[in-house]
């Protein structure tokens, strides 16, 4: 039906002049059509104008600085549209379109909430560990060992457990591990969205606790050529991060290229004692090519990046304590390289739409145990596919249909001594189907459903003689459904409540079922008789805001049956290495956040911001479950001014963090004492003749407070997180063509 359609040849056309509240035109305000990856920045006049756009129905977000975005939904039908805006000024977070959701859909519409968290300098904290910037947003936090390994947590499930997106494509880097890092740099992402909850109806069984996606920058507006040149420096870990991107767009065509690199030496915990072989590097290369016009969106994309990270455990502390502090992991470090090949391509069918998208990755994994002996190292290739129609829809309709495909392969090389995991296969095909429906022009409903078929086969590792080094081969298939039911209600523009119910499952990995080997400090041992995890989630959210105010609650209770965890035993090896073994028990989590940002219209140039968040894990046996956070209260006052000395648009703000006693371990876990850390800092513009350069300086832990985090691995072996840093971050943003400069 849909390669039988007929494809019009009418192009469209949509203008018009964007003014604030005072009736002045507004120069500079972007405007961005998401679905088709092009953008215009209004004149002198506030006059904008997209050409050569598809038939059908689009979501177009106008946005400028400090004035809340406006979204505008209409379908073209060949003839020309003009769009006049009046953007109203605003201090706090307003609505935003949302590529994570269903179709492209605002924030607001969504029936499962999605948080945005802009890398903006005003209010992105600067600091070696990107993941640390994602714990902003209430309900997330992060496991890390040092300032190089991180790992995200959204309501006390991690790894496994949450997905990862690059740009809306599964990341496939080894993230099973607390040891291993993301593989993200923060550097050519516009912002980041962030699913709290099951997620698996549109992305699968490794969405079951959430999903974070990496969303690119937008690609320039048309007929400019613009870059940036960002550098970084950190005085507790001495390190240095440069990074240079240039993009451009044509009428049809647009491209971009970045280069990164980061060096990090060994980082000084509270009090000032260097932590050995924390040191960490690496290097990224972006690539980014499209193609659009009224018919099609085509955008190619090239990621490649490499991360050669120091392993904190006690052989290579000892032995990096005689050799110094030092910038490269020489011995005793994971080494990671990662290529990642996507497409993704819209086609516009008239009142169809059509999505294919298909990547490829290969990872690499590699761990230095000693001075010249490489233990473990494997290579990891991955194709995903997808395909999504959406059906012609009305205004209070629509319709999604879809097929999602993975095919992985698993392969040890150089036959090394240690094999952590098998040889294996894994392949994964599902079929779901979404349909939204608005009823009185306030009520929205969500529905949808999913058919997930998943096998892993592996190859037989060692001899039956040897049953202690032994794993059998095994053929293992799968197969499960989900679903989603959930409801948005706006009472009025500023008020709206939010409910879901999702039920979602994740099938159990080839680590968690064959894993039998040292890895870092501890001896891991799989079970290939673990079931499926399922977990059936309840949310409600209550949303407020106005011009000057925000106030956001929610709650939820999430039952997981059969959920799998790592723990260790009172078990020894030979070696006398302690023995982690994967377990899986009845469990629930349950918790909720809060935010409040107040901007008092009598201090106009004060913002005031409080989160607080709370999760609880608990075994059947009412046993705690591991790596839960402790519950985090977060404050910041922040102070912004036009004009302050030599500082155009300068910014100071004051960040507290509080983490309360986590007094409910798990039973391998010890109690953890809460701490509160003081963040201090300030930046603005920095005019240098005719080029405008941001600038910031802050001052992370100013007392230098010696604390443990909770879901810090380093605890295990006595070692504190990072003390007092002084960060400076620079970027300088350049434009090549004319019509950008003016």
């Amino acid at each position: 039906m849909v390669l039988s359609y007929h494809i019009a040849n009418s192009q469209n056309k949509i203008a018009g002049n964007i003014i604030n509240e005072d009736n002045e035109p507004m120069t500079g305000a972007t405007i961005f059509i998401s679905d088709l990856k092009i953008g215009a920045v209004s004149d002198k006049n506030g006059a904008y104008q997209l050409n050569n756009l598809p038939n059908g129905k689009i979501r177009i977000q106008f946005s400028f600085i400090g004035y809340a975005n406006q979204i505008a939904t209409l379908e073209l039908k060949g003839t020309d549209a003009e769009i006049n805006i009046i953007l109203i000024r605003t201090a706090v977070e307003a609505d935003e379109v949302v590529i994570s959701g269903f179709n492209n859909s605002t924030q607001h519409s969504n029936a499962v909430k999605i948080d945005v968290l802009k890398l903006d300098p005003h209010t992105i904290k600067t600091t070696p560990t990107f993941s640390e910037v994602l714990t902003q947003v209430p309900g997330v936090e992060m496991i890390s060992k040092g300032s190089g390994v991180s790992k995200p947590v959204i309501r006390g499930l991690s790894m496994n457990d949450i997905l990862i997106l690059n740009n809306g494509v599964r990341f496939e880097n080894y993230q099973y591990s607390d040891h291993h890092p993301i593989g993200i740099d923060e550097f050519g992402i516009e912002n980041v969205e962030i699913i709290k909850g099951p997620a698996s109806l549109l992305y699968g069984s490794d969405a079951i606790g959430g999903v974070i996606n990496f969303i690119k920058e937008k690609p320039a507006p048309v007929g400019t050529v613009i870059g940036d040149y960002n550098m970084q420096l950190f005085s507790n870990s001495l390190g240095m991060t440069n990074n240079l991107g240039i993009k451009g767009s044509t009428k049809n065509f647009h491209a971009s290229f970045r280069i990164g690199n980061k060096t990090n030496a060994d980082y000084l915990q509270g009090g000032g004692e260097f932590v050995p072989n924390t040191r960490f590097r690496g290097t990224t290369v972006l690539l980014n090519a499209g193609f659009t016009n009224h018919r099609m969106a085509l955008n190619l994309f090239y990621d490649y990046g490499t991360h050669k990270i120091g392993l904190a455990e006690e052989d290579a502390i000892d032995y990096v304590k005689e050799q110094g502090r030092g910038r490269d992991p020489k011995v005793y470090y994971m080494l990671f390289g990662n290529h990642l090949l996507s497409a993704q391509n819209k086609f516009f069918l008239n009142k169809f739409k059509l999505e294919i998208n298909s990547a490829f990755q290969k990872s690499g994994l590699m761990h230095s145990e000693g001075p010249n002996y490489i233990a473990i190292e494997m290579s990891l290739q991955t194709l995903t596919y997808e395909s999504r129609l959406y059906l012609p829809s009305t205004i209070n309709s629509e319709i999604l249909i879809g097929l999602q495909g993975l095919n992985q392969i698993n392969t040890n090389l150089n036959n090394r001594e240690t094999k952590l995991l098998p040889d294996a296969t894994t392949n994964n095909y599902s079929v779901f189907g979404l349909l939204q429906y608005t009823f009185f022009g306030k009520l929205k409903l969500q529905t949808g459903i999913r058919y997930d078929n998943k096998s892993i086969t592996t190859q037989a590792i060692g001899s039956p003689s040897d049953p202690m080094n032994y794993r059998a081969a095994f053929d293992k298939h799968y197969g499960s459904f989900s679903g989603s039911f959930g409801s948005t209600y706006n009472l009025s523009e500023s008020l709206l409540f939010r409910a879901n119910f999702a039920a979602a499952y994740r099938t159990p990995n080839i680590a968690e079922l064959t894993s039998n080997g040292l890895h870092e400090t501890r001896y891991e041992i799989g079970d290939h008789n673990l079931l499926p995890e399922k977990a059936y989630e309840t949310d409600l959210s209550f949303h407020y805001h106005k011009a000057n105010f925000t106030f956001e609650i929610a709650g939820f209770y999430n039952i997981i049956n059969d959920y799998i965890f790592i723990s260790p035993t009172n078990e020894l090896t030979t070696s006398e290495i302690n023995i982690y073994r994967y377990r899986q028990a009845n469990s629930t989590l349950f918790g909720g956040e809060l935010d409040l940002h107040i901007h008092p219209k009598l201090i106009e140039w004060l913002h005031f911001e409080t989160t607080f968040s709370s999760v609880t894990g608990k075994q059947k046996n009412n046993d705690y479950l591991p790596l839960v956070p402790a519950n985090k209260l977060r404050f910041e006052l922040r102070a912004e001014k036009g004009n302050l000395t030599f500082l155009k648009k300068a910014y100071i703000s004051i960040h507290t963090t509080t983490a309360f006693n986590q007094n409910n371990p798990a039973p391998d876990e010890t109690l953890t004492t809460g701490y509160t850390l003081l963040d201090l800092s300030v930046g603005g513009k920095i005019k240098m003749k005719n080029q405008f350069m941001n600038i910031s300086l802050s001052l992370n832990n100013l007392f230098d407070e010696k604390y443990v985090d909770h879901l810090s691995t380093l605890k295990e072996v006595g070692l504190y997180n990072p003390g007092r840093n002084i960060a400076l971050n620079l970027k300088i943003p350049f434009t090549a063509t004319k019509e950008a400069n003016e």
